[in-house]
């Protein structure tokens, strides 16, 4: 006679108990398989972002600096030329 607990030998590997078990023994290793794919996910993430700031910051934001000083620079030339009464230069010609 099989039974909730297997076929009634004493062994148990083929009742409901036991499949409920399989079941939760792989739910739980999907789990945790869900779970280091997400870690590892997170990690080159976290490291792709790294990248991308530390190559803004060393590449691209003084670049951005010089290109905000630069008008800057030119205007206060022009105030001081002004200033002192002389004419002042004429913006080099563009390059081509």
């Amino acid at each position: 006679m099989t039974g909730l607990f297997g076929d009634g030998d004493g062994d148990g590997n083929s009742g409901i108990l036991s499949w409920l078990y399989d079941s939760m023994y792989d739910g739980k290793q999907a789990a945790s398989d869900a779970g280091d794919v997400t870690m590892k996910l997170l990690r080159s993430t976290g490291k792709a972002a790294w990248y991308v700031g530390t190559t803004f910051l060393v590449l691209i934001l003084p670049l951005m600096i010089l290109e905000e000083r630069e008008p800057q620079q030119s205007d206060l030339d022009f105030q001081q030329a002004f200033m002192l009464g002389t004419r002042p230069l004429p913006p080099p010609p563009a390059q081509k």
